[in-house]
């Protein structure tokens, strides 16, 4: 008797971004649409639970946003945490400081305090911590903070200086400290740490920026032995994600943190970065990570278009082949080809449904606001963010990249579980999430330059509709 279901219409709500300029715009009409691809939801499927979607609280950005009109500052922060916005969930910043601030600073200067008696947080008041509120207060679910640093003070390493090195084993206990004491800093502001990456690319970055260098099993040890143990003694619950580098390197990380049950312990999760390519996602790898720990998290911590001074007010530019990234002129030749020329849409929209489709449960971007340059950064380590602005004339860019994120921050909330979907098109991207308040999100993602046609199946009702060429899409099921 089964076979005879009537197929009865699907009420959805669907939102564009387009090459042809919708911007989250609400589409309606699908009139003619022939010829559909059969795509099935089966929520029955579940799989990993999700964490978030977000953004990072830079020195830079924060800088920028100082310099501009507190209308256009108010109209960023919305657009980014506020109920109209991208509503983001899971966000990041640096402790110390990185590529993108103004200057190097550690909250520890002075040599050999090994008690970190001189401790303080006094460089992040006038800039990011500020930030940090203001999205607080436009927020209505509030969001996660994943703090990371970029290396510690010098004094505390084998070459004492900013870049590379590694941290020196007398100094360990100091440096679990100093995570320790973070938290308490930033508590005393109102603002709670979810929890740390233990360094930002522990491989180093070639020796240009604030780096310090681990081996899997150092991390491992300095998490047993030192990190894990301060922050339980110390009554802290913040989590702790290991490694936060380039997925093609991440079995042997794993493999390290979650040897045993004593490596494991106070790891509750992994990072990663997507700078190993342009369009491979990795997808052995993110399942492998999961196989290996699958109730921990697995959280995209960086991406950018970085090496790369983005385009003022040229939205097509953003849908075009023409960025380049790092791999592209730096990339040792047997890696080339994992880094051609790429539209940056492309690159966000593939990626994330490409994690999200292998186990991943967060995808953080990097710089919120950069200005036209894809500054400040004391390296002059150009990169992209999906709002730019330029603080001589106080005017602000929403790029296509801004649209492209809120497509799954704004309509895949934390707690939502990624579900099952049957797909035939190799040529379309598509992820779906059921969140806590039962609606589903469809995310669907078009390269190609000819328009799509749909017919949307769950359960017994189904809905016909067409996608544009070059396109993504959030189609909403009540």
């Amino acid at each position: 008797m089964g076979c005879n279901k009537t197929i009865k219409p699907l009420q959805v709500t669907v939102y564009e971004t387009s090459e042809s300029g919708n911007k989250l715009t609400k589409i309606t009409d699908f009139s003619s649409v022939e010829n559909p691809i059969i795509v099935t939801v089966l929520p029955e499927e579940k799989f990993q639970t999700i964490t978030g979607f977000g953004g990072s609280f830079t020195e830079s950005s924060a800088y920028l946003l100082n310099k501009i009109s507190k209308k256009n500052r108010d109209t960023i922060i919305e657009a980014y945490f506020g109920e109209s916005g991208a509503k983001y969930s899971l966000t990041r910043t640096h402790m110390n400081s990185c590529d993108f601030s103004l200057s190097q600073y550690s909250y520890a200067p002075v040599v050999g305090d090994m008690e970190l008696k001189h401790f303080s947080i006094q460089e992040d008041k006038d800039d990011i911590i500020p930030m940090i509120k203001d999205a607080m207060a436009v927020s209505k679910d509030g969001f996660k903070i994943l703090s990371s640093p970029w290396t510690a003070p010098p004094w505390m390493k084998d070459n004492n200086a900013w870049v590379g090195g590694k941290l020196l084993p007398k100094y360990y206990d100091t440096w679990a400290l100093f995570f320790s004491k973070y938290i308490d800093a930033y508590k005393e502001e109102g603002i709670d740490i979810w929890g740390f990456t233990v360094e930002n690319e522990p491989l180093g970055n070639g020796n240009n920026w604030e780096s310090m260098q681990y081996s899997p099993d150092e991390m491992t040890n300095f998490v047993q032995h030192h990190l894990g143990p301060k922050l339980e003694a110390d009554g802290h619950t913040a989590k702790i994600l290991g490694y936060d580098q380039n997925r093609e390197h991440l079995k042997e990380w794993v493999d390290s943190q979650f040897k045993n049950e004593a490596s494991s312990k106070y790891f509750d999760g992994t990072a990663i970065h997507w700078y190993a390519s342009t369009y491979d996602y990795f997808p052995e790898e993110l399942q492998y990570a999961h196989k290996k720990a699958p109730n921990k998290y697995l959280i995209q911590s960086e991406a950018c278009v970085d090496s790369e001074i983005p385009k003022w007010q040229d939205d097509a530019w953003y849908w075009k082949k023409e960025a380049t990234d790092w791999g592209w002129d730096w990339a040792p030749e047997k890696d080339k080809y994992l880094h051609p020329k790429y539209a940056p849409v492309n690159r966000y929209a593939r990626d994330i449904i490409g994690c999200l489709n292998n186990y991943v449960d967060g995808w953080i971007d990097w710089n919120m606001v950069l200005d036209t340059q894809g500054g400040p950064n004391w390296f002059k380590n150009w990169c992209v963010a999906p709002v730019i602005v330029d603080p001589e004339k106080d005017e602000v860019y929403f790029t296509p990249i801004f649209y492209t994120l809120s497509h799954f921050s704004r309509f895949i909330r934390p707690n939502a579980v990624r579900i099952g979907i049957h797909n035939p098109d190799k040529d379309l991207l598509i992820t779906a999430a059921k969140n806590v308040d039962g609606t589903i999100a469809v995310v669907v993602f078009n390269e190609g330059k000819v328009k799509k046609n749909m017919k949307l199946i769950i359960d017994s009702k189904s809905v016909a509709i067409s996608i544009s060429e070059q396109a993504i899409q959030t189609i909403i099921i009540q």
